[in-house]
């Protein structure tokens, strides 16, 4: 598996976990440390081990076993270092604070956003009004 598809595989796994602000950025020209971060926040110290606990699993799913990871005990920045892609698992406000974007700021970064699929009830609301088919009208016998 590439970096770049590894690293689309992490996002869309913390997405699978409601994480929200999933940014990918892209570190090749700017370190040989990694060629990716996954970014994402959380919005509880469950969470965030709820989410890193399903990249975990689902990058073991693929085969892809995680090298090093911190942040268990604490619950508020878990790391989970795959060689050429880390993923950064932050409590809200954690992230905020150590504000990985800004200090790579040179980074070309990629926001992963969770598009919700329509329901078939939203697409019957959009149908217009003269295609509906008409309601039977009662009759005297009825």
């Amino acid at each position: 598996m590439t970096a770049r598809t590894l690293a689309k595989k992490i996002a869309d796994l913390m997405i699978s976990r409601k994480a929200r602000n999933v940014v990918i950025l892209d570190l090749k020209k700017l370190t040989s440390a990694a060629d990716y971060f996954v970014i994402c926040s959380a919005d509880s110290d469950t969470q965030v081990k709820a989410v890193a606990d399903a990249v975990r699993k689902g990058m073991e799913e693929s085969d892809e076993h995680v090298w090093h990871y911190e942040g268990y005990q604490a619950l508020k920045w878990i790391v989970l270092d795959y060689v050429d892609v880390v993923a950064h698992i932050f409590y809200k406000e954690d992230r905020s604070f150590y504000n990985l974007e800004r200090l790579w700021g040179d980074a070309k970064k990629t926001e992963v956003k969770d598009i919700p699929v329509l329901s078939t009830a939203k697409v019957i609301k959009k149908v217009p009004k003269k295609t509906r088919i008409p309601k039977k009208k009662k009759t005297e016998k009825e």
